[in-house]
């Protein structure tokens, strides 16, 4: 069964729909200049009121390893989604100052983007069309993937199971596909939640 992460929380109502409906993951958003930005201060704060059984995921891009590294050792978050220009480099640094555990971002066009992804030494990849785009891409370019991934990228309610059966994901990312006006939405949240664990 394919696993769900809410990404772009940032309010305590965000984190009491989360408490209710029990995604398996929640993403914090800490790029500055975004729409779903949350500070350090505010993101530690959230993670405390969410249900400690649901692992934070702080989601950057380029920032400093040890300020990345301290978000996981303060326990604001549990796991590190990587968008930017981190190499390999990076992910051993962080690895070897915490330990924590690395999905890493990848756009994917080609096939051979799919083979770049492949072989970075993360714990998990994330596939997706862009930086928050809110569309999809090809997911037939993805499919019989061994490594496990995080499918994202115009994700909702009313695709989530086709997107389940083409490509059989680890699990799935989801921001803006369970928004209204820019905000979580509680009967988005649940549908998709709800349509991604009735595919068995």
């Amino acid at each position: 069964m394919a696993k769900v992460k809410i990404c772009g929380l940032k309010s305590m109502e965000d984190i009491s729909y989360a408490n209710e409906l029990r995604p398996d993951y929640i993403g914090f958003v800490f790029l500055k200049g975004r729409a779903r930005y949350v500070s350090p201060e505010l993101a530690a704060s959230l993670r405390k009121a969410l249900d400690p059984s649901i692992p934070a995921v702080g989601v950057f891009v380029n920032e400093p390893v040890k300020q990345t590294a301290a978000l996981f050792q303060s326990g604001t978050i549990q796991i590190a989604q990587l968008h930017g220009n981190e190499d390999e480099a990076y992910v051993k640094a962080l690895k070897e100052i915490c330990g924590c555990p690395v999905i890493k971002a990848f756009i994917i066009k080609t096939r051979e983007d799919i083979e770049r992804a492949i072989s970075f030494p993360c714990d998990y990849l994330l596939l997706d069309n862009g930086l928050g785009t809110g569309e999809s891409f090809d997911w037939s370019l993805i499919q019989n993937i061994k490594k496990p991934f995080f499918l994202a990228g115009g994700l909702t309610p009313e695709n989530v199971t086709d997107a389940i059966r083409l490509v059989n994901p680890f699990a799935l990312d989801v921001s803006s596909g369970v928004e209204t006006e820019g905000k979580k939405d509680y009967q988005k949240m649940k549908a998709f939640i709800h349509a991604a664990c009735a595919v068995l």
